[in-house]
């Protein structure tokens, strides 16, 4: 009899857990509702499946509770697997993939093939999704870009985004997809970094907030001490990091595209571990939060008891 009764108050107990942590995302879902969201997803999230169908899940779930999501997404790890198949070497120069004609037939094939199968993940779980390139409606339109003044073939800089495609997806409640290969003015194609092409998009439409889906667990100050990970950081603080040498690497990059999406208009960046199951949920919906928030000068802070 006690054993059944102890079974009972830990059941009760989950239930009002459930009940605590539902209350907790109203709020936000409240202040959101009917909001543009910008997902970049890349990383480890798009070559482990369950990971996979986590990041889905969440952005699906967004769109059903009154968000209104976009999935950017990357396949550079997949691109490799491929150019590395068809007998050549990916090349980088500076982080950026030396793209000549032969890879990027690769890199369109790919990412082509990468949308459609989130696609499929997302029309499984009950939501409309369409997926669409940087090169329909001429959303993205680019100049070739340089490495450090060096030619890298055809690796696109994006100079302009026409949102009208979008817009109308998003009114005709579907969830876009956007794979990053935009045109010229010669309507040739380029591969466009995932992260610039999410940056320019969450741009183009204001986008409530900008979520990027990453290796790492978000902006440390100090990237040798876990102690040192950073919950909010206002584009004054992102400044002074970037001034003071904390901030190298990959996150460099990374964090002046955030600066640039707050300064243009997108209310929030958000920096997560795309390897943690639900990031984007934890992230959004709850007080605490996982990852690091960039927000603009302005704005008001979510976590001030941190």
């Amino acid at each position: 009899m006690e054993s059944t009764e102890i079974t009972n108050e830990n059941s009760m107990e989950e239930v009002l857990q459930k009940a605590e942590v539902l209350i907790e995302a109203l709020p936000y879902i409240q202040r959101f509702n009917r909001k543009i969201i910008v997902v970049k997803y890349g990383g480890s999230a798009m070559v482990d499946e369950q990971l996979k169908r986590h990041v889905i899940q969440d952005v699906t779930l967004l769109k059903l509770v009154g968000f209104k999501p976009i999935i950017v997404h990357g396949g550079g790890k997949e691109i490799s697997r491929w150019v590395e198949k068809s007998g050549m070497e990916p090349v980088f120069v500076n982080g950026l993939r030396k793209t000549d004609e032969a890879t990027m037939e690769i890199a369109e094939m790919v990412l082509n093939k990468v949308n459609k199968s989130l696609v499929k993940l997302v029309q499984e779980l009950g939501v409309n999704a369409v997926g669409v390139s940087g090169k329909d409606g001429g959303m993205l339109k680019v100049e070739k870009k340089y490495a450090g003044g060096e030619d890298i073939g055809f690796v696109g800089e994006i100079t302009e985004v026409n949102p009208k495609i979008l817009y109308d997806l998003l009114e005709k409640d579907f969830l876009p997809i956007v794979c990053p290969v935009g045109m010229d003015e010669a309507f040739d194609s380029y591969n466009i970094n995932a992260d610039d092409a999410a940056c320019a998009i969450a741009r183009a439409v204001s986008a409530e907030k900008l979520a990027f889906l990453t290796d790492i667990e978000g902006v440390y100050k100090d990237p040798a001490d876990k102690r040192t990970l950073i919950s909010e950081l206002t584009v004054s603080e992102a400044r002074e990091l970037i001034t003071d040498g904390f901030i190298g690497g990959g996150m460099l990059p990374k964090l002046n595209n955030c600066i640039d999406a707050i300064e243009n208009g997108v209310s929030r960046v958000h920096i997560l571990d795309g390897r943690i199951a639900h990031c984007l949920l934890l992230e959004i919906f709850t007080n605490r939060g996982i990852g690091t928030a960039i927000l603009g000068d302005k704005e008001t802070r979510f976590y001030s008891e941190k």
